[in-house]
C-alpha cells in the first residue's frame, strides 16, 4: 500500500534543504531529517530521492514567487504595474532567501520549466500593455524590456537577500527603472510617478 503524502512534511523538507544549502551545511538523507521527527523514508515518499528533492526545492521557489506576483492588483497604469511586480519580486526574495538561493542554480533540474517562466511572462504582459497604450515607442520589444526589468530586480534582490548590502539600496530601483522606461519612450515625470507608486506596492 503506498505511503500517504503529507504537505506539511513536504514543505518542511524543502525549507530545511534550502536552508542547509544556503548555509553550506552538508546535506545527506540523515542530516536532512535529523531533529525533525521525520524518517529518511519521507524523502523517497515525497520526492523519490535526493535528486527529486532538489528539483522540487528549486521549483518551489518559483511557485512561491508566482503566487507573490499574482497577488499584485493590476491597474490601468502598466508602467506602475511593472514597478509593482518588481517590488513583489524583491519582497519574495527577501521573504524566502533560502529558496531564492537555489531557484537560479541550474545544477538542479526544474520539475516544470514552463511554470517557472510564468513569472517573467507577467512582466512581459505588463510591458505589452504599456506599449499598446503608447507609453513606449513603437518597436519596443516587450520581452527584452521585461528581461531588463528582471535584471534590475534580481541584481538588487541578490545583493540584499544573499549579499552585503542593506535593504535601503532597494530604493535605487526607482531611478533605475525610470531610466529604463524613459529610454523605451516614456515621459520622464509621468514615468517617475508611475514607478514610485508601483515600487511602494507589494503584497
Amino acid at each position: 500500500m503506498p505511503r500517504m503524502k503529507d504537505p506539511a512534511v513536504r514543505s518542511l523538507l524543502i525549507d530545511r534543504a534550502a536552508h542547509m544549502l544556503r548555509t553550506r551545511q552538508p546535506v545527506t538523507l540523515r542530516s536532512l531529517v535529523e531533529g525533525t521527527g521525520v524518517s529518511t523514508m519521507a524523502v523517497y515518499t515525497h520526492f523519490g530521492g535526493m535528486d527529486g528533492l532538489w528539483s522540487a526545492t528549486r521549483q518551489e521557489g518559483f511557485t512561491r514567487l508566482a503566487a507573490r506576483l499574482s497577488a499584485i492588483v493590476l491597474t490601468d497604469d502598466p508602467v506602475r504595474d511593472l514597478a509593482a511586480l518588481g517590488a513583489a519580486y524583491t519582497a519574495a526574495a527577501l521573504g524566502d532567501p533560502d529558496l531564492y538561493r537555489i531557484m537560479f542554480d541550474a545544477g538542479f533540474e526544474l520539475e516544470d520549466p514552463a511554470a517557472a517562466d510564468a513569472s517573467l511572462h507577467m512582466l512581459v504582459s505588463a510591458a505589452e500593455r504599456a506599449a499598446a497604450q503608447g507609453r513606449f515607442r513603437p518597436g519596443t520589444d516587450p520581452l527584452e524590456l521585461a528581461t531588463r526589468c528582471w535584471v534590475i530586480g534580481h541584481g538588487l534582490a541578490s545583493l540584499v537577500a544573499t549579499g552585503p548590502l542593506p535593504r535601503e539600496v532597494l530604493g535605487h530601483a526607482v531611478p533605475m527603472l525610470t531610466a529604463l522606461f524613459v529610454s523605451a519612450g516614456d515621459e520622464q515625470d509621468r514615468c517617475h510617478r508611475s514607478v514610485a507608486a508601483g515600487w511602494g506596492q507589494s503584497p
